[in-house]
């Protein structure tokens, strides 16, 4: 253009009257890829293709970058593909709208012709950050019907600083990067590319990348080999035949040694994991079903557990040996808890995996995860990592069990509050290290989605929200109904009536033996009301079976009175 320019009106002569070629015209759509001639085609018939290949994966590319031949981040995620005999499907759009290429190139005429879709926008798939349309999205991502994967590059920040930094992501990041393409269904959420900086270097991990051009995208390899291995997972997990897929169940039990192992916030364990098994079994899954829940029940958490003191039957012993030579970040747990295998879920030779297997599922107690008199205090305390008990049963799920899946069972567990950044997470922290490859599917409660957005953007869970159990009024039993009838009688006296200054000692005593700290009659009275109307849950939830229509009829009157009250 400038030189078209110059030509039709310098004022120096002799630039005037120059031949210009053509401007080059680019389409609007096409796909990318490094061994074609010109970068890009818009058909299929040039473009390069894998003989034999394990599944196919579509890359939606921003066009700004493959036109600025700005794409060595694009290549380094091609390559890493093509290494894993993958056949990809790079294509990008005008705009920051995603479905003319998806339409043209991974869903044609009806017929979807890729095994899963990744994102290497850094943005939703419909409209971008400012004009996010997930209703779009959730359409043409219902048509494909594959697993949606969405990684990001940084763009505010270097991977240098991403890298050091404890919080990982800021806040504008979060929600660009990671949370509007959630509300678009996007899962494992994860940095994959950024620019060097000034140095010209990243020490984040043992690749210790340099650059001379610090204005270009570069891409992050430690990134980019977990990212498509993990695709490789889904991929793999969805061509698979059932029969031949592998589950890994993972129940929890907190407190520790409390009796508290196979429950979960609102659901009922056994009874909803029974339903699941069932359907999975009838689905095609291999499975070695008990003949109840009762029976499922005792064969995990008792079979031989008195015989070596646990809370749940002893699957495998995980020696020491295998530890050492199965865990990358041994030193780092030792400098915390001992040499290998520690003591806890431990006889001193080797590390217990407590649980069943069941054939194609293996159900698993997650071990514990903390101190015995403060188990919490792992999660909270950055420099801290988690057991060897805690690591071994993730790398044994990994490497020994050889786990296709592995579904967290209720709300929750620990995973994904280990040490490491709050999003964006690196090879360093403990939840990214703990899942690895695995695809983590999470069944958690609807109620609490803040918590479920840890589970999602700390250990790429993808997860599958269960009802709450239906609430109803707490009403009062034993003492607390003695109070309420106690102060009936008092408001009921007339004023003065000799017997009140009685029955208010009798009231006083009553309420301190229920520790009520309101002194005030009135006040206690008016605790009471609020005590008897407050809303509980009643019972548990269980997976498949519907309400009753009283349990409906009490729910929809407790939703009702709130809204009366608000």
């Amino acid at each position: 253009m400038l030189r078209f320019l110059i030509s039709r009106y310098s004022n120096v002569e002799r630039w005037r009257g120059s031949t210009v070629s053509l401007p080059k015209e680019y389409p609007d759509v096409g796909l990318y890829h490094p061994d074609l001639k010109n970068k890009i085609t818009e058909s299929f018939e040039e473009f390069p293709k894998k003989t034999n290949h394990r599944g196919t994966i579509g890359l939606l590319l921003m066009r700004s970058y493959v036109l600025s031949g700005d794409t060595a981040h694009y290549d380094a995620v091609i390559r890493a593909f093509e290494k894993q005999n993958i056949q990809v499907i790079p294509a990008f759009s005008g705009g920051l709208d995603a479905r003319p290429a998806i339409e043209k190139y991974f869903n044609i005429d009806g017929e979807v012709t890729i095994d899963g879709l990744l994102s290497l926008t850094g943005f939703s798939l419909v409209g971008g950050p400012a004009y996010n349309d997930s209703e779009a999205a959730v359409e043409v991502l219902n048509k494909l019907d594959v697993p949606y994967i969405a990684a990001h590059p940084l763009e505010f920040q270097t991977l240098s600083q991403w890298s050091s930094a404890t919080g990982g992501l800021g806040p504008i990041e979060t929600t660009m990067l990671v949370a509007l393409p959630e509300i678009d269904g996007a899962t494992v959420p994860t940095v994959f590319a950024g620019r060097h900086g000034e140095s010209g270097e990243c020490n984040g991990c043992s690749y210790f990348c340099k650059t001379r051009d610090f204005r270009a995208m570069a891409p992050c390899y430690e990134r980019i080999d977990e990212l498509t291995k993990r695709c490789e997972k889904l991929i793999n997990l969805r061509i698979k035949e059932k029969s031949q897929k592998k589950v890994a169940i993972v129940i929890f039990g907190f407190p520790p040694n409390a009796g508290a192992a196979g429950t979960a916030a609102y659901l009922n364990v056994f009874q909803s994991l029974y339903r699941t098994m069932h359907q999975m079994k009838s689905d095609g899954y291999t499975i070695d079903m008990p003949s109840s829940a009762d029976q499922l029940r005792e064969e995990i958490l008792d079979g031989n557990s008195s015989k070596f003191g646990q809370e749940a039957n002893v699957a495998a012993r995980v020696d020491a040996n295998w530890i050492i030579n199965n865990t990358p970040w041994l030193e780092e747990i030792e400098n915390q808890w001992g040499s290998a295998p520690g003591r806890i879920q431990s006889d001193g030779n080797s590390v217990f995996i407590l649980g069943k297997d069941f054939g194609s599922v293996f159900v698993g107690l997650q071990p514990a995860f903390g101190y015995e008199g403060d188990p919490m205090r792992l999660l909270f305390e950055k420099s801290f990592t988690p057991t060897h008990a805690f690591s071994t049963f993730y790398q044994w799920l990994k490497s020994e069990y050889n786990a296709d899946a592995v579904l967290h069972f209720g709300m929750h567990g620990a995973l994904e509050f280990m040490p490491g950044k709050q999003v964006g997470m690196s090879g360093a922290d403990w939840p990214d290290r703990l899942i690895g490859h695995l695809p983590n599917i999470y069944l958690y409660a609807c109620n609490n989605p803040s918590e479920a957005s840890l589970a999602k953007r700390r250990s790429n869970a993808i997860t599958i929200t269960h009802m709450t159990p239906p609430v109803t009024s707490a009403g009062l039993y034993k003492g607390l109904l003695e109070l309420k009838d106690s102060l009936v009688r008092w408001r009921e006296m007339t004023k003065g009536d000799p017997k009140q200054a009685e029955l208010e000692l009798l009231i006083k005593e009553q309420a301190e033996s229920l520790n009520f700290s309101e002194n005030n009659i009135e006040a206690l009275w008016l605790k009471i009301l609020e005590t008897e109307e407050a809303l509980v849950p009643e019972g548990l939830h269980i997976l498949g079976e519907e309400l009753s229509d009283r349990q409906c009829s009490s729910y929809i009157s407790s939703i009702d009175g709130i809204k009366e009250c608000t």
